[in-house]
């Protein structure tokens, strides 16, 4: 995906940065094609802290990308929604991030394949231990979310 990259940084989103599942009444709503709980979930951690720790991290060079699940029980109709409200969320809580990539595909893509995570600079924010395993599989290093700011601070310490 990003050939010649130092460093190529992706985030899933819900569960990751975005506490989707901590929105009550989240299941029924996506069984009833209702795309509030992407548009509504709270940030799971310190924004203003991860915006400047990735935009240090885009300035010295790294890739910084989006790869999300559509909803499960998702029709066409629906994963437009979904797609929609996740990058609408995305402007609203990091607004100063410029992201090189949003890939929001359907539920159980293979994330690594999506990225094509070749070696250790795909790295992967993911909540979803089937995604880590994938990604490891193909190259890439992964991380789970509450790893994500120290990781970060590590990086972007390391290419000072």
């Amino acid at each position: 995906m990003f050939e010649g990259s130092n460093m190529v940084l992706c985030f899933d989103m819900d569960g990751t940065i975005a506490d989707f599942y901590g929105v009550e009444n989240w299941l029924p709503m996506l069984r009833a094609f209702d795309p509030t709980p992407y548009k509504v979930a709270k940030p799971m951690m310190n924004f203003s802290t991860l915006a400047r720790q990735l935009n240090a991290a885009q300035r010295k060079g790294a890739k910084l990308v989006i790869i999300s699940w559509c909803s499960k029980t998702g029709t066409p109709e629906f994963n437009t929604m979904v797609e929609l409200a996740k990058r609408e969320w995305l402007a609203e809580h990091l607004p100063s991030v410029r992201w090189d990539a949003i890939e929001i595909v359907p539920y159980g893509t293979n994330k690594a394949k999506v990225c094509g995570a070749k070696d250790w600079s795909y790295f992967l924010f993911d909540d979803e231990e089937r995604n880590r395993e994938e990604w490891r599989a193909m190259g890439g290093v992964p991380f789970e979310p509450n790893t994500i700011t120290n990781v970060l601070k590590n990086l972007n310490r390391s290419w000072a």
